[in-house]
């Protein structure tokens, strides 16, 4: 957690929903964001430009956007090298994870269902951590990406929009404690059943 409870966000990024092959199968997704300059819109449903393939999964008012800390990009780039050289750069570039906010100095282990981030123009609320999906592990090319996600405790988490604005990267927010009666990670751990199978 920042020392003085401010964070930042590194990258925006966000993707439309496209067709990639997969280990020989087509599959429709909204993994591999872009980095985006310039303030973008935020609306109820997410940033403007953005899409998900699966809203089941992902996306809808509970999980208009989807935060990740950068703090974890570096064990990623070491677990890509070791189990799947090659497949990706690796550099594993912002929004290679399907996230549209990669954030600094908040990590999961700071961060409660409830909480509330406060940007200059836009308030989000912490609804649920992200769920490791097949779409994951096939994107990155790692059978066990699940599993690491899990193990490492680094899923990032989903946030609904409060009130509408604009993000940018660059821009700095605060955290506003909700109700503390779950926290993100406690959420993770209590799925983590379907996903050691």
């Amino acid at each position: 957690m920042s020392a003085n409870g401010v964070y930042r966000i590194e990258h925006l990024c966000v993707g439309m929903a496209r067709r990639v092959d997969m280990h020989g199968r087509s599959v429709l997704t909204g993994m591999g964001k872009r980095p985006v300059a310039g303030p973008f819109a935020l609306q109820r449903l997410g940033l403007a430009g953005d899409e998900q393939a699966d809203l089941s999964i992902h996306g809808g008012l509970d999980k208009a956007v989807y935060a990740y800390p950068v703090e974890h990009a570096a064990f990623w780039r070491a677990a890509l090298d070791e189990h799947a050289p090659g497949l990706l750069p690796s550099s594993l570039p912002p929004g290679g994870l399907g996230e549209n906010l990669a954030i600094s100095g908040l990590l999961e282990s700071d961060v409660w269902i409830g909480d509330r981030l406060h940007f200059p123009d836009a308030v989000l609320r912490v609804t649920a951590p992200r769920e490791p999906c097949y779409k994951l592990t096939a994107w990155l090319g790692l059978p066990q990406a699940g599993r690491l996600m899990l193990e490492q405790r680094c899923p990032g988490f989903y946030l609904a929009v409060e009130q509408t604005g604009s993000l940018c990267a660059g821009q700095t927010f605060t955290l506003e404690p909700g109700q503390r009666a779950l926290s993100v990670l406690d959420a993770f751990w209590a799925k983590r059943i379907k996903h050691l199978r």
